[in-house]
């Protein structure tokens, strides 16, 4: 005996809310854009043309597809079809893909994430879910969604613009020499300004229209022909005039888009190119791709923001910056590993914002083991005559003060070295492991007093009970964020391009976090 089943019968639809357990992520996903106030969504009114999907319900969906691993304009389309969590948070309308990719990228949803965030904390806090002592900072790369092989990279566009002002120089000597064009003041005698490029094109075109009347007048066979070979080396100074300025543009072009950074993609010129941690190749293998900075707390994200430099060092006080202005005031202690560790961050974050940063730098640990703090030849384990002001290396002999030196790095910060020379390393017999200075040289310390006060400053921190807990609650705050984002939700990769883009889709990305850590499913990894 089998259970009633026919095709052939009409069945009135039901309502799709009953089809779906009670604990069903859709819910979640429902109660929390309903949350969101409907003056966040003003600014998506338009006055003018058909009345669009409401952006309350683009959010639902777009979020529910995050939640199940979907990313794909397409893909999401194809869940309003068959999947009864999305038509009932859509209400089984059925925008297009195009429709959900052109929502996901419009500027006001920058805003309205970031308006969502901050009310997500707000929430938290009404909660005590968080406390609001300390947020814990971490940064991650994720692929940009481009080809790897289509680098531009800084050095190479150095080399071939230097070349070419130089085979520019020479072919306007050239033309000089030979009397094609005159002389022009030039602005540089190094480089041809871009109005001087096309003044000479201009003066080398009007003498191969010169040379095509003297040939149309002629009616000598001889002399036309004369005169043809004569415009045909002109016409092949000319071409190659125009490709300089072809090629001089593109490069002045490639380093307006690298700005700082040393490299960027052809198909997404704000993602650089970075050495990610998947390398299954094990090559050292280069792939396009954004940092992702992220503050957590309880392991909620909090704020994030987009960055195109692959090193944690220079994010931090930008992405402070970041919080401050846009999402909420920062707490008593700032938390983050050791690629935030520098003079610079230190020294923000202790003189400018007055909070502490409990941030290790990136020699901390190498300093705790006991092979580096019984090593006769670092500067650290050398005795310090503070009276006479010298240093005494292995060899006993003295180092003392030469002069001080100020370094400025290429972000224009400056840092004070007092120099310190031995006396004399010639006859030393732990020459090679104590220096690698050229035979005859003597070995010179450089020691930033600044930095080391910083550094102990750090170090007596960490070794206190209440900031030690703090540090080490670190590993499990901020990191699992980023462990479920790329194990569980899959996202591992972009699926949109250029920066403002890329941060809508990352605000997706660490709302669906939220919504799956407030309900008990879990997707399928």
């Amino acid at each position: 005996m089998f259970k009633h089943y026919t095709m052939n019968e009409v069945v009135l639809p039901l309502d799709l809310e009953r089809k779906l357990p009670d604990n069903d992520i859709a819910f979640t996903v429902n109660q929390l854009i309903e949350s969101i106030p409907d003056e966040a969504f003003e600014r998506f009114l338009r006055k003018t043309g058909q009345p669009a999907y409401h952006p309350r319900m683009m959010m639902m969906i777009i979020l529910c597809a995050y939640t199940q691993s979907v990313f794909s304009g397409r893909k999401i389309e194809a869940l309003l079809q068959d999947s009864v969590r999305m038509m009932w948070l859509a209400q089984e309308y059925k925008p297009s893909y195009r429709t959900i990719n052109r929502f996901r990228v419009n500027r006001d949803v920058q805003e309205l994430l970031r308006e969502c965030f901050i009310q997500f904390r707000c929430q938290l806090v009404e909660e005590k879910m968080i406390e609001q002592e300390a947020i814990f900072i971490d940064g991650t790369k994720i692929e940009a969604n481009a080809n790897k092989f289509t680098f531009v990279w800084r050095k190479s566009i150095e080399k071939y613009s230097a070349q070419l002002t130089e085979k520019s120089n020479q072919m306007y000597k050239n033309l000089l020499e030979q009397e094609i064009i005159p002389s022009i003041e030039r602005e540089s005698p190094e480089a041809l300004s871009d109005e001087e490029f096309v003044h000479v094109a201009e003066k080398l075109d009007e003498h191969v229209q010169d040379y095509d009347r003297q040939i149309e007048a002629s009616e000598n066979v001889s002399e036309r022909k004369t005169l043809r070979s004569t415009r045909k080396g002109l016409k092949q100074y000319r071409k190659q005039w125009l490709d300089f300025i072809i090629r001089k543009k593109k490069y002045q072009k490639d380093i307006d888009i690298l700005e700082e950074r040393n490299s960027y993609s052809k198909n997404d010129p704000d993602a650089t190119f970075m050495r990610m941690k998947d390398d299954y190749m094990r090559n050292g293998q280069l792939k396009p791709g954004y940092n992702v900075q992220l503050a957590t707390e309880g392991q909620y994200a909090l704020a994030y923001d987009i960055f195109p430099n692959p090193t944690d060092t220079r994010t931090l006080i930008p992405f402070l910056n970041t919080i401050e202005e846009g999402f909420f005031e920062l707490p008593p202690f700032l938390i983050a590993d050791a690629g935030d560790g520098s003079e610079q961050n230190y020294d923000d974050v202790i003189q400018n914002r007055k909070r502490v940063p409990l941030i290790i730098h990136n020699q901390y640990r190498k300093e705790q083991k006991k092979k580096t703090k019984q090593d006769p030849f670092q500067i650290a384990n050398w005795p310090y005559d503070s009276e006479g002001d010298y240093f005494t290396c292995p060899n006993n002999q003295k180092l003392s003060f030469l002069y001080e030196s100020r370094r400025h790095d290429k972000d224009g910060f400056s840092r004070s070295y007092r120099v310190y020379e031995c006396e004399d390393c010639s006859s030393c017999p732990f020459q090679t492991q104590c220096t690698k200075a050229k035979e005859g040289n003597n070995r010179r310390i450089f020691v930033n007093e600044y930095w080391e006060q910083q550094k102990a400053y750090i170090k007596r921190l960490l070794s206190e009970t209440r900031t030690g807990e703090l540090y080490r609650k670190r590993k499990i705050d901020v990191e699992p964020v980023f462990g479920f984002l790329k194990a569980h939700l899959g996202f591992t990769r972009f699926s949109v391009r250029r920066t403002e883009k890329v941060k809508n889709e990352i605000g997706f990305a660490f709302m669906a976090i939220f919504v799956v850590s407030e309900t008990s499913y879990v997707p399928a990894s």
